[in-house]
């Protein structure tokens, strides 16, 4: 699953969120030269006439959009959502792949977690602090579903160690 607990000094646990990348840094090579390759086919029998003029800026073009998507998609896989459970507080940061952050903070006694169904499936999110966040938006309907149950037993932990008023 794209997310993982790490357990710290005392009572401290860290909850790290990131999206899925399913095609590693090797593989991106291997998408390009492989798409390289078959495009080439069909334009090595167009040498040394001048229709391959007329193709090879369509197939340039088409290797171009391949390599600016999946650098879009590696560059959006930067994001990443962490989410402190320490001295009787919850501290959950979202870095944006523009390296900007969002935090947001919360007494574990006071947070909970609901589970939606829209807008799309098993739409998390945590309320408390007088505001509602979601969390782990890139993960699929069942990650989802599996950390629910996950922050529950956390915060619950976590809520026996906070203070109502803290």
């Amino acid at each position: 699953m794209p997310y993982e607990w790490h357990l710290g000094p005392g009572r401290e646990r860290r909850l790290l969120l990131w999206p899925h990348r399913s095609l590693p840094p090797r593989g991106f090579a291997a998408v390009i030269l492989i798409t390289f390759a078959m495009l080439m086919i069909p334009t090595l029998s167009l040498l040394g006439r001048a229709a391959l003029w007329g193709l090879l800026p369509f197939v340039l073009g088409a290797l171009a959009l391949l390599w600016i998507s999946l650098r879009r998609s590696y560059r959006d896989g930067r994001l990443t959502e962490e989410m402190l459970f320490a001295d009787g507080e919850v501290v959950l940061t979202r870095r944006e792949p523009n390296g900007s952050e969002r935090d947001w903070k919360a007494n574990p006694y006071f947070v909970q977690v609901h589970l939606h169904q829209k807008p799309v499936e098993n739409y998390l999110t945590l309320s408390g602090g007088n505001r509602e966040v979601e969390i782990g938006a890139f993960l699929s309907p069942e990650e989802r579903l599996a950390l629910r149950e996950e922050l529950e037993a956390e915060l619950a932990r976590a809520a026996g160690y906070a203070t109502p008023g803290g």
